[in-house]
């Protein structure tokens, strides 16, 4: 619980989780884009997110595709 919270501390992250709750499904070119930091500080909050599992990836060849995953936040 104490990381769904520390992941959700950070205004970065949040502006992530909500572009993914607008369209999900989308590669870390296009979640960088919308951040004015680099690719690697953007993948390093990608990384917190995925860790606390508010977020899931799936590889299609050489993407990497972000989903949004609610049930933390639900239970």
């Amino acid at each position: 619980m104490d990381m769904i919270f520390k992941a959700l501390a950070d205004p970065a992250r949040r502006t992530l989780l909500d572009a993914l709750h607008q369209r999900d499904g989308q590669s870390l070119q296009e979640l960088t884009e919308l951040l004015e930091m680099t690719r690697f500080g953007v993948m390093k909050h990608l990384g917190v997110l995925i860790e606390a599992r508010l977020i899931v990836t799936r590889k299609d060849g050489r993407f990497k595709y972000h989903y949004l995953n609610a049930v933390p936040l639900q239970e």
